[in-house]
């Protein structure tokens, strides 16, 4: 089994006829995910690069897409979600970065009592290794296992994944759920889904400085989850008071610092790896104990 992506995928590619739209859909495609086609407003009947364009999701949706990616440029990003919404797809994978929290607040809000999932905006997307991928991870760094991912950051994604790899540990699903203040999936809806997973019997959390959400994460850990996870936590060497990378890297008041992020999972049994190959070890050294 799977979170998220699998054998079921068909993806529609928002924004297929732009450079990063019609690069990730042949790599996608080359992945063994299977790409319905995508769209472009006022291309729809034309064939680019071997893919058929729509006009609109809903259409993409008709000829048997049941999951969006978007790679829509930030001015058109937003209502691209909006689109997908209406359409219900099944899932929503949204790479773009640069999205206002303001508009973020609204997209979120209409996802309630909608049947999608929405994954992003500012993510590398979602693969199942070895049976599909959605977004930007790099397919080869990712092997079939028991160790679900779930991170706020782009490139330690494929750090950590990687890291597990490379000592044999196979992946079920990795999941980059961006770093912006208002995501669409936060890591207690991954963790749920991970949960009931039963090709998952550990989570790797990837966390960075700024807000609470790792320390929630911790809470359903320890609570909830069921099964041993492992933690990293990005920006421990961050300078007081400055604002790192991410939007929602932003430590106000003294909260957010990846102590408190580390003493949190901690407190709640679960080891903190200073670099992503330790965090790699711990996960072997938890699932062979």
């Amino acid at each position: 089994m799977s979170i998220l992506v699998n054998e079921g995928t068909k993806v529609c590619v928002q924004g297929i006829t732009g450079r990063d739209g019609s690069f990730h859909a042949q790599q996608m495609k080359e992945y063994g995910t299977t790409v319905i086609g995508g769209t472009r407003p006022g291309k729809g009947g034309e064939i680019h690069e071997g893919f058929p364009v729509f006009d609109t999701v809903a259409e993409a949706k008709s000829a048997g897409a049941n999951t969006s990616v978007i790679y829509v440029p930030v001015a058109g990003a937003v209502d691209a979600m909006y689109e997908s919404i209406e359409a219900e797809m099944d899932l929503i994978v949204c790479i773009t970065e640069g999205i206002p929290a303001n508009d973020m607040v609204r997209v979120v809000d209409s996802l309630r009592g909608r049947p999608s999932k929405l994954v992003g905006p500012n993510c590398p997307g979602v693969i199942t290794p070895g049976v599909a991928k959605v977004g930007i991870i790099p397919g080869s760094i990712a092997t079939p296992g028991p160790v679900g991912v779930v991170s706020r950051s782009g490139t330690l994604t494929y750090e950590v994944v990687h890291a597990l790899t490379s000592l044999g540990i196979g992946q079920s699903t990795c999941v980059g759920i961006g770093g912006d203040q208002v995501p669409g999936m936060n890591f207690i809806d991954t963790l749920t889904l991970f949960r009931e997973d039963s090709a998952t019997e550990l989570v790797v959390i990837i966390g960075e400085i700024g807000g609470a959400d790792e320390q929630i994460a911790a809470d359903y850990v320890a609570n909830e989850l069921g099964k041993p996870a492992v933690a990293f936590v990005a920006g421990q060497t961050a300078p007081p008071g400055k604002r790192m990378g991410h939007a929602g890297a932003i430590i106000s008041g003294g909260e957010g610092t990846a102590a408190e992020k580390i003493a949190a999972f901690q407190q709640a049994g679960i080891p903190v790896g200073k670099t992503p190959a330790e965090v790699a070890e711990l996960a072997k050294a938890k699932l062979s104990g």
